[in-house]
């Protein structure tokens, strides 16, 4: 028996039993099983726990609360339990270790991550000292398809909360993300009317040929230099070669690095208008996730954990990115800190995984946070 409280092997077998319950978002009752568990985790631990059901074809969230420091605010950590992968794609990728990595769906995108703070609580619980503050741990069922059930229950327990720290995946090689763009989505639908291709296309206004239209105005929008994105993902229209089309719909992404870019870019989307006689565009949509951009209190929190992680034995770097999380909702009024799970590569990839070696350290970074942040 190790007497290691973080050796690696003993976090792995516990990661392992997490992502051999596959949970797509889209199976809450694979999730619900995932939920519960990590509920069954916290049985004999000093903390309680509350089970938020699942709605709009979504799983259960689950809200684990420390029996101390409740009463004024505390730390929350963010993490999501569900996955991008299908059910049945742990035939593809089961889950095996071959050298310093080990494989598995969502093992990387975060079940690693979520697994390693659940460890890091035990062992503050464990430990008999109380850690300053309470802490509150929030894992929800729809992270990967925007949080669209959680959003509201994020914001509320971040508003609570005096630091956020947020489970994703590590960057590039270990970095913490202090910074993320601003996510945003709309669809596009064009109506115009129909008509034979060949015999009366002058009796036609064409949605497609509308559709080319909207997409030139939106792709004049990128701005790489700003880090401001826009990208037609999906398109859609028409119905057969020899009919001039009499509808079109197009789905946007767009990433944006600050509210001002929001604010500007936002109803310029929204405000697109036709420029063919007798075909008419709609544009409906929003930013659905705000940009998390690097405020003074996120500042120090990074500095504190840049701290500790020197003492542990390592350096720890900051990153920004443009992939939106859980803590783009909490960012804009609660120090946060996010990108603190394990360190690997592929998410959503049929090579996913995390490294071995990563775990130790950043379970040990976030006992430490625990054990610190007053």
């Amino acid at each position: 028996m190790s007497s290691n409280p973080f050796e690696a092997a003993a976090i792995l077998d516990g990661i392992r039993r997490w992502v051999e319950i596959e949970s797509p978002t889209e199976r809450p009752d694979q999730v619900n099983k995932l939920v519960d568990l990590v509920a069954s985790g916290y049985r004999d631990l000093p903390a309680t726990v509350e089970r938020v059901a699942g709605r709009d074809g979504c799983g259960d969230h689950l809200v684990a609360r420390s029996s101390w420091g409740q009463e004024a605010p505390g730390v929350l950590v963010l993490s999501h339990l569900d996955t991008v992968h299908p059910m049945g794609f742990i035939e593809r990728l089961p889950f095996k270790v071959e050298g310093d990595s080990a494989f598995g769906p969502g093992i990387y995108d975060m079940k690693g991550g979520a697994y390693l703070a659940y460890h890091a609580f035990r062992r503050i619980c464990a430990d008999g000292a109380r850690a300053p503050l309470g802490i509150t741990q929030l894992y929800v069922s729809d992270e990967e398809i925007g949080s669209p059930t959680s959003r509201a229950l994020i914001e509320a327990e971040g508003r609570k909360a005096k630091y956020v720290l947020v489970t994703e995946p590590a960057r590039d090689g270990g970095k913490i993300v202090t910074g993320r763009k601003g996510v945003g989505r709309f669809d596009v639908f064009i109506k115009g009317a129909p008509a034979h291709a060949g015999t009366r296309p002058e009796d036609g206004r064409s949605a497609i040929r509308e559709l080319g239209n909207v997409i030139q105005t939106l792709e004049a929008m990128n701005d790489l230099k700003r880090g401001v994105t826009v990208n037609v993902g999906v398109v859609r229209g028409g119905t057969k070669p020899n009919v001039i089309a009499e509808e079109a719909y197009a789905e946007v992404d767009l990433r944006v690095p600050t509210m001002a870019d929001a604010n500007e870019l936002v109803p310029k989307i929204l405000g697109i208008t036709s420029r063919t006689k007798g075909v008419s565009v709609k544009v409906t949509g929003d930013l659905n996730r705000p940009p998390y951009e690097k405020s003074n209190s996120g500042a120090a929190l990074y500095e504190h954990a840049r701290t500790l992680a020197a003492e542990l034995g390592f350096d720890l770097l900051d990153v920004f990115t443009g992939g939106g999380s859980d803590g783009n909702f909490t960012a804009p009024h609660t120090a946060t800190l996010d990108g603190l799970g394990v360190d690997g590569k592929g998410a959503h990839t049929h090579y996913e995984q995390l490294y071995v070696s990563s775990l130790e350290p950043r379970a040990r970074l976030l006992h430490r946070l625990y054990q610190t942040l007053r």
